[in-house]
């Protein structure tokens, strides 16, 4: 539909091309100055896309009204582009693949099915660490097995690049899709149609939020509301409040962007900002890079906010410059930030929030984050005694519920030719790995850095350390090449495994089979240290139970010392070749040496990487032809014909009441989307395992929760097999069990819900925080 434009807000931008002017509503008696620029931008779209049907007239005053403590109604936000990853995008494209069949049994033209908007799907979510960073040969033979793993998956991405509109496909191991977006495929604002627009987005991972760091506004949402979004309909929600964050200060020596961000993620758990837009001001903007930005504004679904905005000025435009684009393109966005209102100059006049909290960037301190939440945050110098508190603590977020007589219990573990013994808080997993932190150039040259310094001083990593480095860029590997800091990392332990998203989702591969029957057999609370996101209970691996985030040097460090059961700020983290005690203060890098690293990298890095992002051999040689309907195949494991479409009519059907329901699960709190629908392992004796033995599937080829989300009888055997789940309709059991209301018998979730009875989920506060996720509501339904 056209554009009406009741305001006369189409006007002519001095780069070329049109824009809808927001100070045209201003000229029309409408103010906006002191709308937040995240709010300035839903006005935009609804301005600029208002045909009088989908978006009226009415909802663009109704957004240009908003005010701190206003009435909060239904507004839609109609994003210009969606972005996806493989877990969440699969069964994205596995809809439209259905809904194709669907047109056709209902006589329709299956080729009108197809994206209404720019759709990128970026594979890096199925790479494990099958192989550690300790083997040089990590990167190629992780590839080859997630290859292996994966191909009926590629081969339906492949057709669905081929056969649908407006859709591409971005081969595996290009970089993490939060990565690839902020380096490649944002714009902050471009022309389409000759008419410039804010380059809005959603993304079926919660993480999406990250290029809000660079001024585009954009947050997870489920699959069902992307394919919405794709199919071109708007996302109708509450005006939103939107709390200020003013930035005071700048970090002091030895505390890293990760440390900052852990205290954000407490600050605003502490305030409570769920379902709120969180936007930065401030003094302290400009002590921050831009990748420092994006590390705050990627963890907004871990302060439960929708969205962490930065909104546009000379640092966002640096970065574009930095990261390869066309200098017209970086005009074209200054010409636009600017007439919009968008643009965020120094001492720029403090926009209207609903609340405004302070942080003096000067009192943060380093810190990690765990052990079972990434809002937990402690401080480097308490870490040992909070994890010593941690063992006895009651069970539950801030505890592991061991009996005083079991804290002295250890195995003796022999591997690869030398013994030693497994204690409590031994670190088993140390990964550099995640979007958050992993093209952060500040905390990746300081993590090779370190890694220098201890190699120097004869340190080594411990040897039940599983390590691994999985930058979300390729463009990491280039500087650290550059640098020489890969030789460092490679000697430590840290060669690169695989550029995706690895431990931070749960693809930490398997452990040594002595490190792994050791754990069970003592019982023993071992630890993981990850630059990741999420540590919640059971994401990282099955036998890990105290997960700690940290910055990248900070993982380097622990898997040195080797021990969660040390104080790093006062006791050595090793000794060197002469017996002598190595302090961690003395191999941490200064912040001149990191400012000297970062000198080398330079455009032209990353142009070189992105001029090939949509080649990669292996991907090219997949066999896929583009054809109206995908061929569906009976004996796929992988991809099958969903039900949720057959037999639509025009006419749904009428809500019904629901009568002589039964509780299938009674949960406590802060189960999250990991509980519901988990993404990593699964085993042979459950529900979903036991589908997979029957079909003849080796359990070495069971993959994950994530990667099969495109075969729906795999997804509902496996919704609340999350194997940390405890239901009070079950006690005494762990992991996806469930009382059989009709034989009186505890059996898996999946068998129980069988009985024809209506079931129902109680559960406590934050149910389904975490990560963006479709299936933890497909799931449910499917399996009832």
């Amino acid at each position: 539909m056209a554009t009406l434009d009741p305001f006369n807000a189409r006007q002519t931008l001095g780069v070329g091309g049109d824009y809808y002017a927001l100070d045209a509503l201003d000229a029309n008696g409408i103010p906006t100055a002191h709308l937040p620029y995240s709010i300035r931008i839903l006005l935009e779209g609804a301005l600029r896309g208002n045909d009088g049907f989908l978006i009226t007239e009415d909802d663009v005053r109704k957004i240009a009204a908003w005010t701190p403590d206003g009435e909060r109604g239904e507004i839609p936000f109609r994003p210009s582009r969606v972005i996806l990853q493989d877990f969440t995008g699969v069964p994205a494209v596995v809809d439209l693949a259905a809904l194709r069949d669907a047109m056709v049994e209902m006589g329709g033209d299956p080729e009108k099915v197809n994206p209404q908007v720019p759709v990128d799907l970026v594979i890096d979510h199925s790479v494990q660490v099958d192989v550690s960073g300790a083997s040089s040969d990590a990167l190629d033979m992780n590839l080859d097995i997630e290859y292996h793993r994966n191909m009926e998956r590629y081969t339906f991405l492949k057709w669905g690049q081929q056969s649908l509109a407006n859709f591409q496909a971005v081969p595996p191991s290009r970089g993490i899709v939060h990565q690839v977006n902020l380096e490649f495929l944002a714009s902050v604002a471009r022309q389409e149609h000759g008419v410039w627009l804010a380059d809005t987005l959603v993304g079926t991972d919660s993480h999406t939020t990250m290029v809000n760091g660079l001024g585009v506004l954009g947050w997870g949402v489920g699959g069902i509301e992307a394919e919405a979004v794709m199919l071109g309909q708007p996302i109708y929600m509450l005006a939103p409040d939107v709390v200020g964050v003013r930035l005071t200060g700048s970090l002091q020596p030895g505390v890293t962007a990760t440390d900052m961000t852990l205290r954000i993620v407490e600050m605003l758990r502490e305030h409570g900002v769920v379902g709120k837009f969180v936007e930065f001001f401030g003094s302290g903007m400009k002590a921050l890079s831009l990748a420092d930005r994006a590390t705050i504004a990627n963890m907004a679904p871990e302060y439960g906010a929708t969205c962490g905005f930065f909104p546009v000025d000379e640092r966002t435009l640096d970065y574009l410059r930095l990261t390869g684009r066309e200098d017209a393109a970086v005009a074209g966005v200054e010409a636009y930030a600017k007439a919009q209102g968008l643009w965020c100059d120094e001492g720029a006049e403090e926009k209207s929030y609903t609340a405004v909290l302070e942080l003096n960037l000067d009192d943060v301190v380093p810190a990690l984050a765990g052990p079972k939440r990434p809002q937990d945050r402690v401080d480097l110098n308490e870490m040992k005694s909070h994890f010593l508190h941690s063992l006895t603590h009651e069970e539950g977020h801030h505890g592991h519920g061991l009996a005083s007589e079991d804290l002295s219990k250890s195995a003796i573990v022999e591997m690869n030719g030398e013994m030693f013994d497994l204690n409590h808080g031994d670190v088993v997993i140390a990964a550099i790995t995640s979007c958050t932190n992993t093209s952060n150039p500040g905390v990746m040259m300081a993590a090779g850095l370190l890694a220098r310094n201890a190699r120097q001083r004869g340190l080594s990593v411990k040897p039940w350390v599983k390590t691994s480095l999985a930058p979300g860029s390729r463009v990491v590997t280039e500087y650290y090449e550059a640098t020489g800091l890969q030789d460092d990392l490679n000697a430590m332990g840290f060669h690169t495994v695989g550029y995706g998203c690895t431990t931070c989702i749960g693809n930490s591969g398997p452990l040594a089979e002595p490190i792994e029957a050791a754990i069970d057999e003592a019982g023993l609370i071992v630890g993981s240290v990850l630059s990741g996101n999420r540590n919640f209970e059971g994401r990282v691996h099955g036998k890990v139970k105290a997960s700690y985030l940290a910055s990248p040097p900070l993982v380097v460090a622990y898997a040195i010392a080797g021990n969660l059961d040390i104080d790093l700020t006062t006791e050595p983290i090793g000794h060197d070749q002469e017996g002598k005690p190595v302090m961690l203060s003395e191999i941490w890098p200064s912040e001149a040496a990191v400012d000297e690293a970062m000198k080398v990298i330079t455009p032209e890095m990353f142009r070189q990487r992105y001029a090939d992002a949509m080649n990669e051999p292996r991907w090219n040689s997949i066999p896929a032809e583009a054809s109206p309907l995908y061929p569906w195949q009976d004996a796929s494991t992988y991809i099958r014909l969903p039900t949720f479409f057959s037999g639509l009519s025009a006419t749904p059907a009428p809500i019904t009441t629901i009568e002589g329901a039964k509780v299938l699960l009674k949960l406590g709190d802060s189960i999250t989307t990991d509980h519901i629908s988990p993404a990593g392992s699964f085993p042979a004796q459950g529900p979903a395992g036991q589908w997979l033995v029957e079909r003849d599937v080796k359990k070495t080829d069971f993959n994950s929760f994530g990667s099969r989300r495109g075969n729906h009888e795999i997804m509902m055997r496996g919704t609340f097999a999350n194997v940390r789940i405890r239901n009070q309709m079950a006690p005494g059991t762990e992991g996806g069990f469930a009382l059989n209301h009709e034989t009186g018998e505890v059996t898996s979730v999946y068998e129980a819900a069988q009985i024809e009875a209506p079931k129902v989920v109680l559960a406590g506060s934050q149910y389904g925080t975490g990560s963006s996720r479709d299936w933890a509501a497909k799931a449910r339904t499917c399996s009832a």
